[in-house]
C-alpha cells in the first residue's frame, strides 16, 4: 500500500503548491486571521488520522474547569446537523459528532458546541465562557489562537511523513512552526529511551518550541451507562473488540498484555455502523469498544454487555511545566484584560 501511495507523489506536489500559497497568504496578511480578547487554545495536528486530540482536549478540560468557564468548540465531524449547535447529553452522535458528545457526557458542567465556521462559533461562545478549546483546528487559519498545541505520534511523526495523497500530511511540515508547543503522543511503554530522546531533539531543532512526551493511560475499569467492571472481569471471558478509530493497535496490544482473549472487528475512523453491522455486533455475548465508538453504538445496540475502556493522556515528564505554561497563558491573558 505504501509503495502504491508513492505513485501519487505528483499529486502531492500539486497539493503542496495549493496549501503553500494559502499559508503564504495568511502569513503575509492577504488573508486575515482573527484574534480574540479571550484565551483560545487550539489542539491539532499536521496529519490525518488519530494523534490523540480527544484525550488532550480532556486533559485541558480537567486542568481548567475548576477555575474557569470552559468551552470546547469542534466542527462535529460527520454530524447530520448544520450550523452552530450547543451539544447536550440528550443528543446522539449522529447529530453532533462522537467526540463532542463524549466531551459533554464526561464533563456536563462545561459548554460544548459544534460549528464548521470557527469564527461564528467563537463569537457565539464568548459571552458565556472564559476559555475556549478548539478541537482539531490547526489548519483553520481564519482563527488565530492565543496558544496552539501540535500533536504528533511517536510511531508516525510528521517529520517522517509526506503530503497527501502520497502521505498523510494535511500541509507542509513547515506549518509546525506555528505551534507554541509540540507533544509527542502514544509513546509505547516498551521503547528505548534513546529513541524517544532522538525524536524529541529532532522536533526541538525543527520547530524551536518546547516538546513534551506523553503516552496513553488506559483505565482499570470498563464502563457503560449502567455502571462499571474491573478490567480483570475480561480475563476469563472471550469477547469482541470493536473499533472505529484511526489506529487501534495500542488498545489491541494493551488488552493482549492484560491476558485478554478476544476477536477484533476493525472499522475505519469515525465509522457509521450499518444496520447489518449492528446486528452482527448484537449477536456477540460481550463487546468492548473505545469511548468514541461507544458514543455511536450505545443508542443503536440493545445490549447490556457493551462496555468501553476509557483512556487519558499521561505525561512522561515535565507535566508541571506544561500545566504552568497553560495556566500562565490563561491567567496572564485575563490579567491584561482586567
Amino acid at each position: 500500500m505504501a509503495q502504491m501511495r508513492k505513485l501519487l507523489t505528483p499529486f502531492s506536489l500539486i497539493y503542496q503548491g495549493v496549501t503553500a500559497v494559502r499559508n503564504l497568504m495568511y502569513d503575509k496578511g492577504v488573508f486575515t486571521s482573527e484574534s480574540y480578547d479571550i484565551p483560545v487554545i487550539c489542539v491539532g495536528n499536521l496529519t490525518v488520522g488519530g494523534t490523540g486530540k480527544s484525550p488532550m482536549i480532556e486533559y485541558l478540560i480537567r486542568l481548567l474547569k475548576d477555575d474557569f468557564k470552559v468551552a470546547v468548540l469542534s466542527r462535529g465531524y460527520k454530524r447530520s446537523t448544520d450550523g452552530f449547535l450547543y451539544v447536550e447529553t440528550s443528543h446522539t452522535s449522529s447529530e453532533v459528532g462522537d467526540e463532542p458528545l463524549q466531551f459533554k457526557s464526561k464533563y456536563p458542567g462545561i459548554t460544548v458546541a459544534v460549528c464548521a465556521d470557527r469564527r461564528e462559533g467563537i463569537a457565539k461562545l464568548k459571552p458565556k465562557t472564559e476559555v475556549i478549546l478548539l478541537d482539531d483546528a490547526f489548519q483553520h487559519r481564519k482563527v488565530k489562537a492565543g496558544y496552539t498545541i501540535l500533536l504528533t505520534t511517536f510511531e508516525h511523526p510528521f517529520l517522517d511523513d509526506s503530503l497527501l495523497p502520497a502521505g498523510d500530511l494535511r500541509e507542509s511540515k513547515s506549518g509546525a512552526k506555528r505551534a507554541d508547543a509540540v507533544i509527542i503522543t502514544k509513546i509505547p511503554d516498551k521503547v528505548a529511551h534513546a529513541k524517544i530522546q532522538e525524536l524529541e531533539f529532532r522536533l526541538r531543532e525543527y520547530t524551536g518550541k518546547p516538546v513534551y512526551k506523553t503516552k496513553i493511560a488506559y483505565g482499570r475499569l470498563i464502563k457503560n451507562d449502567a455502571g462499571s467492571e474491573p478490567i480483570d472481569y475480561l480475563k476469563d471471558k472471550p469477547f469482541t473488540l470493536v473499533t472505529g478509530i484511526a489506529n487501534p493497535e495500542p488498545l489491541v496490544h494493551f488488552l493482549r498484555d492484560e491476558g485478554c482473549n478476544f476477536d477484533l472487528q476493525r472499522y475505519p475512523d469515525h465509522h457509521e455502523f450499518t444496520p447489518a453491522q449492528i446486528k452482527l455486533i448484537e449477536k456477540r455475548e460481550l463487546v468492548i469498544t473505545t469511548e468514541k465508538d461507544y458514543m455511536r453504538l450505545r443508542d443503536k445496540i440493545n445490549k447490556k454487555a457493551l462496555y468501553y475502556l476509557p483512556i487519558e493522556t499521561a505525561f512522561l515528564d515535565r507535566e508541571g511545566y506544561f500545566e504552568s505554561e497553560i495556566l500562565d497563558f490563561v491567567h496572564t491573558y485575563w490579567n491584561k484584560i482586567v
